[in-house]
C-alpha cells in the first residue's frame, strides 16, 4: 500500500481508488452512435420555438429541417 501523505479534500473523492476488479472496455461499444446535444442561443431558440409551436412540431424536427435545407443550398452552390 502506498504510504504517501494525503492532502485534505473538500469533496468525496477518495485518496486512493482500488481498481482490482475492474475490466477494461467493459462498456465500450464499437459501433455506437451518440446523438450529441446542440445548444442554441436563447434568442434563436425562442424564435424557433414560436415557429415550431405554430406548425405543431417539435423544436428538434424544425431545427433539423432548417439545417437540411441549408445543407442543400450549400451543396448546390459547390
Amino acid at each position: 500500500m502506498n504510504t504517501a501523505t494525503t492532502v485534505p479534500h473538500d469533496d468525496d473523492i477518495p485518496a486512493e481508488v482500488n481498481f482490482t476488479g475492474a475490466a477494461r472496455g467493459r462498456f465500450y461499444r464499437p459501433n455506437l452512435r451518440l446523438n450529441l446535444p446542440v445548444y442554441l442561443d436563447a434568442d434563436v431558440q425562442d424564435y424557433l420555438n414560436v415557429i415550431a409551436t405554430k406548425k405543431g412540431m417539435p423544436l428538434s424536427q424544425l431545427a433539423n429541417d432548417l439545417l437540411k435545407r441549408e445543407i442543400g443550398i450549400i451543396e448546390a452552390v459547390k
